[in-house]
């Protein structure tokens, strides 16, 4: 089947996936309210149509995080995609430098930051928990710094992890070893099989040389999440906004008092985010708080936005809004699980061309109109909405 939106990669990626994996890609926490709030509360704000606008020649870069880039996206902190697909990381990386965007490297990879930085010299972000092993923390940094990274995403919203209800019943990161259950999934899925596992099972990268993680990345994983520091304060981004000279964006602030606290305390961004509905069930969507989250911050640091994205009428919306650029998560990622570097390719390509479209229908040439027309190129609506647009 053709791959023609994101759905379609969606689709394609169930297809493909054994059921712990994909339901660890699509799930949401609890009754997953905000999951599915985040992808319809965009249909909360219409686009004003303009016409008699020359738009032959449209302009979709912009600037974000220190650096210009060719498209007002970039690849999000997704966890397991080498699960997904084999090396899934390096092929995510290798579509994003090709498309000119950065992409954002998990806590919870497979791939490790050398092991990227050997794939792609592109824009690379890394994701990092506060953990209460402090010297895991001091070598991550240290990697980071080592191999390049120009800006860590610091992601503050999962001291206490969200229950999953599609893990809980699939046993996502609580299984030590493959179980019947597990290995019948997996037999359903040969390709799969045949690709991911042709080495073994893999472990998460960070993990890898440290045993007290045990083996097998499900296993890590629980390890890993037990050592996210529950105590997690504003201390703690000061502490390492002194070790971290790069850029530092703080992702999962969801309200304007956390927005300014976060800019006092060093940040140069904030990503409004909440977690992809996988953490705070019954939270406000992240388009629904975007435009008084941005006002608050004016423009002291950037703002980024991440969560229900799956067309380029949302990517407009939220810039719109006031986001300096959007982050895809379970976006590309059905993209890679559908069909490795070219899927995610095939996203990028399909949102690209759904954001140029979009912004010349509008009357839009460039993300600097868009950004100085603002608000005044959406209209409230009028009906309720019952999805993203």
């Amino acid at each position: 089947m053709a791959i023609i939106n994101v759905e379609d990669a969606r689709k394609a990626a169930r297809r493909k996936l054994p059921r712990i994996f994909f339901d660890y890609i699509d799930g949401g926490s609890f009754s997953e309210t905000t999951l599915c709030a985040n992808e319809a509360d965009f249909a909360r704000y219409e686009l004003r149509q303009r016409v008699l606008v020359d738009v032959r020649e449209r302009d979709l870069s912009t600037t974000f995080l220190g650096k210009a880039h060719a498209l007002p996206f970039a690849l999000g902190p997704v966890g397991f995609t080498g699960l997904f697909w084999r090396s899934g990381e390096l092929a995510a990386a290798a579509a994003a430098e090709r498309a000119g965007i950065p992409f954002s490297l998990s806590n919870f990879a497979i791939a490790t930051i050398g092991e990227i930085r050997q794939k792609s010299a592109g824009p690379l972000y890394a994701q990092l928990y506060v953990l209460r092993d402090r010297s895991l923390m001091e070598a991550l940094i240290e990697d980071a710094e080592r191999h390049g990274v120009e800006a860590l995403i610091l992601t503050v919203d999962t001291a206490v992890t969200g229950v999953r209800e599609r893990d809980e019943r699939n046993g996502f990161r609580s299984l030590d070893r493959i179980t019947p259950r597990l290995a019948l999934q997996f037999a359903r899925r040969p390709r799969w099989c045949a690709a991911v596992l042709s080495a073994g099972f893999p472990q998460v990268g960070i993990a890898r040389g440290r045993p007290q993680f045990g083996s097998g990345a499900l296993a890590q994983a629980g390890n890993l999440a037990r050592q996210i520091e529950q105590g997690l304060t504003w201390d703690d981004l000061a502490w390492l906004r002194e070790r971290w000279r790069g850029r530092l964006a703080v992702k999962g602030i969801l309200c304007a008092e956390d927005a300014r606290r976060a800019v006092g305390s060093g940040a140069d961004a904030i990503i409004v985010s909440n977690h992809g509905g996988r953490q705070l069930d019954g939270a406000p969507s992240t388009i629904s708080v975007l435009p008084e989250i941005a006002a608050s911050i004016g423009n002291e640091v950037e703002v980024l936005f991440d969560g229900g994205v799956r067309r380029g009428t949302q990517i407009v919306k939220a810039l719109a809004l006031g986001a300096h650029g959007v982050f895809l998560g379970r976006a590309y990622v059905y993209g890679l699980a559908a069909d490795g570097e070219r899927g995610v390719s095939r996203v990028i390509e399909l949102l690209a061309a759904e954001v140029s479209i979009t912004m010349a229908l509008m009357g839009v040439r460039s993300f600097s109109e868009l950004r100085q027309g603002g608000s005044a190129l959406l209209r409230q609506s009028l009906g309720t909405g019952s999805g993203g647009m």
